[in-house]
């Protein structure tokens, strides 16, 4: 019989393995210049190896009071420096960036104990690109956002199977309809770390972050 006492969590929670390798390595000393192109090499490394769902990202934000919020979305593209992601305009997320327009990532590819984090500006490249990356998305995909009202509440499931059977008819009637609300943000890293777990603990942390100057990156404590 199992209970859902504190002290049996916390028997279960030290019971738990984690670093279990065999690791990929990584050496300081051959990094990219700058965090984009290792990031790039990275995800292609996590890629290769069989990560599941590598480009998947956790998106922090924080509301004018302070407070924050975290999810889980889809990284769409890198480009320029910028780390692309998109939502609607109506959701939590786009509402705190709109007060507060910074925001933080982080990576978490468990297979090679591997994290990647960014902290900096989040921006959207403009209406053209939101709409051309709205069209770019599977049909589901666009029937999905044109049915649904971010953070509203939904009265069955029904009522949202409903809402989604007539948006794909939409889609496939109209395949250039664009969402109004859909945004395409990015954001702009002034700091980036790469972080290499270990089985002894001994971590690699790498730590890029903007100057004036372009990148500076060292080395620092786990």
């Amino acid at each position: 019989m199992t209970t859902d006492r504190p002290d049996d969590v916390r028997s279960l929670l030290r019971s738990l393995r984690v670093f279990e390798g065999p690791l990929p390595a990584f050496d300081p000393d051959d990094v990219a210049d700058t965090p984009d192109a290792m990031f790039v090499r990275w995800l292609r490394e996590a890629a290769d190896a069989g990560v599941r769902e590598p480009h998947a990202v956790t998106v922090a934000t924080a509301d004018p009071a302070g407070r924050p919020s975290s999810r889980v979305v889809v990284l769409h593209d890198v480009v320029d420096g910028a780390w692309r992601f998109a939502t609607d305009s109506r959701s939590r997320k786009a509402l705190d960036l709109a007060a507060n327009p910074q925001g933080a990532m982080s990576f978490y590819w468990r297979e090679q104990a591997r994290q990647v984090r960014l902290v900096g500006t989040v921006r959207s490249p403009g209406a053209q690109a939101s709409a051309a990356d709205f069209l770019a998305r599977s049909p589901s995909s666009r029937a999905a956002g044109l049915a649904t009202r971010p953070g509203q509440r939904l009265g069955s499931v029904g009522e949202m199977r409903a809402a989604m059977s007539a948006a794909e008819d939409r889609v496939a009637r109209e395949p250039g309809t664009v969402l109004p609300q859909w945004l395409l943000l990015e954001l702009v890293p002034d700091e980036a770390e790469f972080w290499q777990g270990d089985p002894g603990r001994a971590h690699t942390r790498v730590v890029y972050r903007r100057s004036p100057d372009g990148w500076t990156r060292e080395l620092v404590w786990p």
